[in-house]
């Protein structure tokens, strides 16, 4: 009965859908806004089961950091049902290393915390994050590829089922500065030791400083 019960419990973690336990991703490069600086993102997420706006609002007040506010709407395909939750998130970074001081990548580290709510489904994850990057200038213009690393801790509450997961999402990405009012991304998610989500996702959109 034990290994009955056992094999049924493994079939339910490789088959069943995931359920969107991570923090939404990374989006900016480890350098942080100027002081007093703000930014405006929009972003599409994609992955095997999921489709979702996502809006940020980021912004400065001291020196070598920033934060944001994150929030937005997913369409969530849970074993074939379809759920509308609504995203709200925040995060703080802080950068504690630049490639002015001769280092090959600009350093920062941070962290962040997330709700995602919908119809008999709540998930709450936060933890902290790594990140680097490395400004690549090209004729006035700049492409600044960004990779993180998180170890974040989610509780998830979807009908009858309540579970907890840590996850370690890997994010690869890059911001095209167009011009400094205007920023294009590309970021891939990788969702290692992650229960509840896709194994890969892919994020694109806009940050726009003002």
């Amino acid at each position: 009965m034990k290994h009955a019960l056992a094999a049924a419990l493994a079939a339910l973690g490789l088959f069943a859908t995931p359920a969107r336990a991570q923090v939404f991703g990374q989006f900016v490069p480890a350098d942080p806004l100027p002081v007093n600086g703000h930014m405006f993102g929009g972003y599409l997420h994609a992955s095997e089961s999921v489709v979702g706006l996502l809006a940020q609002l980021r912004m400065s007040f001291y020196p070598n950091m920033d934060f944001g506010f994150h929030g937005g709407l997913t369409r969530v395909d849970l074993a074939g049902s379809d759920k509308t939750t609504l995203r709200v998130g925040t995060d703080l970074k802080v950068q504690v290393a630049r490639v002015d001081q001769g280092l090959p990548v600009d350093i920062a580290i941070g962290g962040a915390l997330s709700l995602e709510n919908g119809d008999d489904f709540n998930v709450l994850s936060l933890g902290p994050s790594i990140i680097a990057s490395r400004p690549l200038n090209a004729g006035g213009t700049a492409l600044v590829p960004y990779g993180s690393v998180g170890l974040f801790y989610s509780s998830l509450d979807i009908g009858t089922r309540d579970a907890t997961d840590v996850a370690f999402p890997i994010r690869l990405g890059a911001e095209f500065r167009v011009a400094s009012e205007f920023r294009i991304i590309g970021e891939l998610q990788l969702l290692l030791e992650d229960e509840f989500n896709d194994d890969i996702g892919f994020v694109t959109g806009v940050n726009l400083p003002f």
